[in-house]
């Protein structure tokens, strides 16, 4: 088989990055290669699942403008195709004094990082919010959420293969090389001058 584009890995983030050139280019060839049997099989099927709302970074870095920027298309795009999650929200909680600088120092963080309804809230309102929960002041994030990101990287996958990509599973990239050069009379020619090969 031969394509244009070839996207070794189907986690969520070869998944997604097929899918947005896929969408870019729909010129294009487009294949997707993985060498479990399932996709989204390792980390992306296998991590705490929250979608983080961009308190922690630098604020003006690219994490912090992905983190956030993220955050509302993952919401969105969640919406658009019927993929449960929970805005559960979250605390990050003092419990001694010392810890309170910090807090609202992350809080300012959080701010000057556009990170949506954060709040600093007193010993009541923790209990009323977690009753479970005991601190001097806590950071609420209201827009932390949770969702499967296994859920999503298939969604991802269906999305490729709907726009004409293809996923090749059980397909163990082993080596890439640059072709030989073609004869004149190829129909390829130097068209397709790499060759993704497996153990097969």
């Amino acid at each position: 088989s031969t394509f244009d584009v070839v996207v070794v890995g189907a986690g969520i983030v070869g998944l997604a990055a097929a899918r947005e050139l896929i969408q870019r280019h729909p010129a294009l060839s487009f294949a997707v290669l993985e060498k479990e049997k399932e996709l989204a099989h390792h980390q992306s099927g296998h991590n705490s699942g929250v979608i983080h709302s961009g308190i922690y970074y630098t604020p003006g870095s690219l994490k912090a403008k992905l983190c956030v920027q993220g955050a509302a298309l993952c919401y969105q795009y969640c919406d658009q195709k019927g993929i449960p999650y929970k805005q559960c929200g979250k605390l990050i909680v003092a419990v001694e004094r010392d810890e309170i600088p910090r807090l609202k120092a992350l809080y300012e963080r959080g701010l000057q990082n556009n990170v949506p309804g954060l709040k600093l809230i007193g010993a009541k309102e923790i209990q009323a919010k977690e009753p479970f929960c005991r601190g001097l002041m806590a950071l609420d994030s209201p827009y932390t959420g949770i969702v499967n990101y296994k859920q999503v990287a298939q969604s991802y996958a269906e999305d490729f293969q709907e726009a004409g990509g293809t996923i090749l599973t059980d397909f163990e990239v082993t080596n890439m090389e640059m072709a030989k050069e073609s004869s004149p009379g190829s129909e390829d020619g130097l068209k397709y001058p790499v060759v993704v090969r497996n153990r097969k």
